[in-house]
């Protein structure tokens, strides 16, 4: 199990996390931020230099998961993590990964006062004025910042001497899901004990209850998708938010072993939104897909499922734990939405609908 402790810079998690591996038995602080400054000392700075926070970076979302996996395997037991997460597609990419291990997550988040908020923050911007009179250095993007997510020359002490809003802002954007995915306690008026205790007892209770995101299994191999293009009276296409992968994507999922891939795919639909198909979807583009370490690849199918009319999309329903939203978008839209890989095999499905012919592509790229 993890504890994942969220809030702002200067909320407490850090020091409520040190309390708390007190009063959870068998319990291990684990700080992915660490990682941020090991990074920093591996990756090329030109791959650094494109990116202002380690979040930023795929691979430090990557590791995160991996290493909390590493570490209940070495140590077992609960992880206790202190840690910032204000973007929701981030939540989704390590959330997801967590639960695709069968990492179950409870996500709680520290609230405090602004004002107190500001407070730390102006002491920390003195600490930080007075570290770089004393050693000469800027105090920004060093490897020991215990709270701030620099790279690229960006950290937290440029951040800090901004005032506060560089840190406040963000989080307060992020609130409107936060607060709606996580357990919201205020620490305002508390100690840091005081509020290991709440948190421990919440967990104890189940309060603090595990997150209801879908445990997709890691693939072990290559594997077969069918994914299904639905249509509206604009011919816009129909994506889905997943909860526990980043981007958007179509309905549809991995075709079971001994299921027919265009039978997967209606499945999918009937399970992830709720409309069932009368007709057997038409193929319109088979991708292969190279594997990419840590992934497989394998064969990517995409299905004509023709016009939803309104009165179904009227219908649509949505499982909480796996998808989080849906909306009908154009060509253009869909490419800011999708990840580069699945929009390149939406606009050749798309090309394949109107010239009525399937396409053979290997990586997005089409052949033969």
């Amino acid at each position: 199990m993890i504890v994942w402790i969220n809030g702002a810079f200067g909320a407490g998690k850090s020091s409520t996390a040190r309390e708390l591996i007190d009063l959870i038995p068998n319990c291990t602080l684990y700080e992915p931020e660490l990682m941020g400054g090991t990074l920093a000392e591996l990756l090329p700075q030109k791959r650094l230099a494109e990116v202002t926070d380690f979040q930023d970076l795929p691979i430090w979302r990557r590791l995160v998961v991996d290493t909390a996996a590493a570490l209940l395997a070495e140590v077992g037991g609960a992880l206790v993590v202190p840690m910032t997460l204000l973007r929701q597609e981030y939540r989704d990419e390590i959330f997801g990964g967590l639960a695709s291990r069968r990492i179950p997550v409870r996500h709680v988040l520290l609230t405090t006062d602004e004002t107190i908020l500001r407070g730390r923050i102006a002491a920390r911007e003195a600490r930080e004025a007075h570290v770089a009179h004393e050693t000469g250095e800027s105090g920004e993007s060093r490897a020991d910042d215990p709270g701030g997510h620099g790279v690229g020359g960006h950290g937290v002490g440029e951040r800090v001497r901004r005032g506060g809003d560089a840190y406040i802002e963000p989080y307060r954007a992020a609130l409107d899901w936060l607060t709606g995915d996580a357990l919201v306690i205020d620490n305002t008026g508390l100690t840091a004990r005081e509020t290991a205790v709440c948190l421990a007892e919440a967990v104890r209770t189940g309060t603090a209850g595990l997150c209801e995101i879908v445990q997709t299994p890691e693939p072990t191999a290559e594997t077969v998708a069918a994914g299904v293009l639905l249509f509206d009276e604009q011919d816009r296409v129909l994506l889905v938010d997943p909860t526990y992968k980043p981007g958007w994507e179509f309905p549809g999922g991995v075709v079971e072993a001994g299921e027919a891939p265009a039978r997967a795919g209606m499945r999918e639909v009937a399970e992830e939104i709720g409309i069932e198909l009368t007709d057997v979807p038409g193929l319109l583009v088979v991708d292969w897909e190279p594997p990419r370490p840590p992934g497989y690849g394998g064969l990517r199918l995409l299905f004509d499922g023709g016009l939803l009319p309104a009165h179904l999309a009227g219908q649509l329903l949505l499982p909480g734990p796996e998808l989080r939203g849906w909306r009908f978008v154009g060509e253009e839209e869909a490419g800011r939405l999708l990840p580069p890989a699945r929009y390149a095999r939406l606009r050749w499905a798309l090309r394949a609908r109107e010239r009525g012919t399937v396409l053979n592509l290997e990586d997005g790229i089409p052949v033969g």
